[in-house]
């Protein structure tokens, strides 16, 4: 076998000796003399530096998630659209000077019921007030208590999530809490706080999570119980690893896309909570603007003047739809599956 190498390694040697060379040119018998073992073989030298470096690319989570997301014409377009929406709905109200207390031209009846124009973009309701002023009021009242209730929501569900889907001991009663608040109509729930607390931010995000975060804490329950019992979980258990650091380090760091695509679900639905109540009355109350308000307000002219009904619905469509867009695709960059 040696005997074979060595020949081998010596006819590639005269190829490549004799490459550029003319047709009548060959090696000469002291040529072939002249290859010794020595310039065939070689000892390699040994670096332990160089033994521990990786072939592979470096990879970054974080930078292929970036990537993978703006990879798409279709997701930069989207989250430039959510982006604006957003950035608007905080900058024009500070603008507008748009007050819902007050009715400037409720005497005038010439700004009664405007169409929408160059002038009057969205038109007028029927006191006069600009419909515009008033839909981007609404969209940022309920883009605050929708966000903020999001937030509470998942950081608290995430958090008891884990450690519930954890630990066997604290499963048996945290499932019986999530059983009989499951079984209790949310409809009630809200109109019970809202009579005892009151209109307003604090009291309409308080009735929003005070239930909410434990439908997002049993989904994450349900997910960690899923990787609790790989093998790393348990070679990490057997070696002391505290409880907290394997939830932190071994378990949430591979349930990021699953969390994006739950927050993708939950921004949307909790902007149609705060609609529905606002429309029910439960809402922020009369001395705040929201889109639930608005179309609550508006319903009663959606045949006479349906500009005044449909163009906050519009609104909230293309936010809640947007928005949701945005968490599906951002859901799926953060999946490692999709990196390239």
């Amino acid at each position: 076998m040696i005997n074979f190498l060595k020949k081998h390694m010596f006819d590639k040697y005269r190829l490549d000796k004799d490459f550029g060379k003319n047709p009548e040119e060959t090696v000469s018998p002291e040529e072939e003399v002249a290859v010794n073992e020595d310039e065939l073989f070689c000892q390699a030298e040994f670096d332990e530096k160089k033994s521990e470096i990786i072939a592979a690319p470096r990879y970054s989570y974080w930078k292929s998630v970036w990537k993978t997301f703006v990879g798409s014409k279709m997701n930069i377009a989207v989250s430039i659209l959510v982006i604006f929406i957003v950035a608007f709905s905080f900058i024009y109200p500070s603008f507008s000077n748009y007050d819902p207390m007050d009715a400037p031209y409720i005497n005038d009846a010439s700004r009664k019921y405007l169409a929408p124009s160059a002038e009057h973009i969205f038109g007028t309701d029927d006191i006069g007030n600009e419909v515009f002023d008033v839909v981007w009021e609404g969209a940022r009242n309920s883009l605050i208590v929708s966000l903020a209730a999001t937030a509470i929501d998942m950081i608290v569900g995430i958090i008891v999530g884990a450690i519930w889907g954890f630990s066997k001991k604290m499963d048996k009663w945290m499932i019986e809490i999530y059983n009989v608040i499951s079984n209790v109509p949310f409809l009630l729930i809200a109109m019970i706080l809202s009579y005892i607390l009151g209109n307003g931010f604090g009291p309409l995000i308080f009735t929003m999570t005070v239930t909410d975060w434990i439908f997002v804490a049993y989904f994450i329950r349900t997910q960690v119980m899923i990787i609790r019992d790989r093998e790393y979980n348990l070679a990490s258990k057997c070696l002391g690893t505290s409880t907290w650091t394997m939830v932190t380090k071994n378990i949430l760091p591979y349930l990021i896309s699953v969390i994006m695509t739950y927050i993708s679900r939950q921004v949307p639905a909790l902007i149609s909570y705060e609609v529905f109540l606002s429309y029910m009355g439960l809402g922020l109350g009369m001395q705040y603007a929201s889109l639930g308000r608005t179309i609550s307000n508006y319903t009663s002219y959606m045949r006479g003047y349906p500009h005044l009904f449909w163009i906050p619905v519009s609104i909230l469509a293309i936010i809640s739809i947007s928005l949701y867009i945005v968490g599906q695709k951002l859901a799926d960059a953060a999946d490692p599956r999709t990196h390239r």
